[in-house]
């Protein structure tokens, strides 16, 4: 890492997950109540916090056989996972955790992910628990390698795996000029990374239930904070590994690293109230059939961009 991460540097990143996962469960609530017809949406903005209010004093479900171990870690392993995925994003020109490999970092906490909630599921010993814990793995074979492929595109682009590397290569052109594929698709991967919106199926309350089906009180909550930290830390990253970064006028670095997280947490709630959920098996076959040949053409063409370069 360079240098040893100190406890403020931590408790600063900690506090700075919480912030902006409350920020954006607050827009989350604004624009569902928005979404819904109600009158004064802006209104719905401390719903969250009311929600938290209500979680922390709600019984816990107990199902005959569960595995309590088993669900409490899958439930702070999604956390976990985002915590841990936020060491590599950037506040301005380098993150907290400068990893040589840094975009390896982060792909491997969404197999964290796919283990916590599978864990949720398996540990429920509930049948629709159970059907949620099998869809996040379809839905993670699925949109997994042409996530691992976006982000190796932005890395073969700066020809680098370190963030820091990354967001310097952006100095004179952002990646998502260059690399809209890559950045479409890599958003799209974000959207399932965090079960959210049209690709919230594994999570989903509807005839067969969800892997989270079974929580309530404070397993629930957790988990929701973790959902929305997740949705959050995701979003960040794309800033660094597409849009430059810090790097912007007049503004200092951080506040441009937040407005634009800000712009692209905007657009996946937007997305969440507006487009209907995807059926595992046609999300499957559209990744398979068009989303992986897609984001291998822009891998070429990056590659081909790099060696005329050099």
């Amino acid at each position: 890492m360079g240098e040893d991460i100190g406890f403020w540097a931590v408790a600063g990143l900690l506090v700075a997950v919480g912030v902006l996962a409350l920020a954006t469960a607050m827009l989350d609530s604004v624009m569902g109540a928005a979404a819904m017809g109600h009158a004064r949406p802006v209104a719905a903005m401390f719903d969250p916090v009311r929600e938290t209010a209500r979680l922390l004093v709600q019984q816990r479900s107990v199902v005959p056989a569960s595995d309590s171990v088993l669900r409490l870690i899958g439930t702070g392993g999604i956390v976990l996972a985002a915590v841990l995925a936020a060491l590599v994003v950037p506040v301005d020109v380098r993150p907290l955790a400068d990893l040589d490999i840094g975009v390896v970092w982060f792909n491997a906490m969404e197999v964290l992910v796919w283990a916590a909630l599978w864990l949720i599921g398996w540990g429920s010993n509930a049948t629709f628990g159970l059907v949620g814990g099998y869809r996040i793995i379809a839905q993670g074979l699925a949109y997994e390698l042409p996530h691992m492929f976006a982000l190796i595109t932005a890395a073969l682009g700066a020809g680098s795996l370190r963030v820091g590397d990354i967001v310097a290569a952006q100095s004179e052109l952002w990646f998502v000029v260059w690399m809209p594929v890559a950045f479409a698709i890599y958003l799209l991967s974000v959207l399932a990374m965090a079960f959210w919106g049209p690709l919230g199926q594994p999570v989903d309350d509807d005839v067969a239930g969800g892997a989270v089906s079974e929580l309530a009180g404070v397993d629930r909550l957790v988990f929701l904070a973790g959902r929305y930290a997740l949705l959050a830390v995701t979003a960040a990253f794309a800033v660094p590994l597409f849009l430059g970064g810090g790097a912007g006028p007049l503004l200092p670095g951080w506040l441009w690293m937040l407005l634009k997280t800000s712009a692209v947490i905007g657009v996946l709630v937007w997305v969440r109230w507006r487009l209907p959920t995807v059926r595992m098996d046609r999300f499957m076959e559209v990744a398979w059939m068009v989303l992986i040949p897609a984001i291998l053409l822009q891998a070429l063409v990056v590659g081909i961009v790099v060696v005329v370069r050099s």
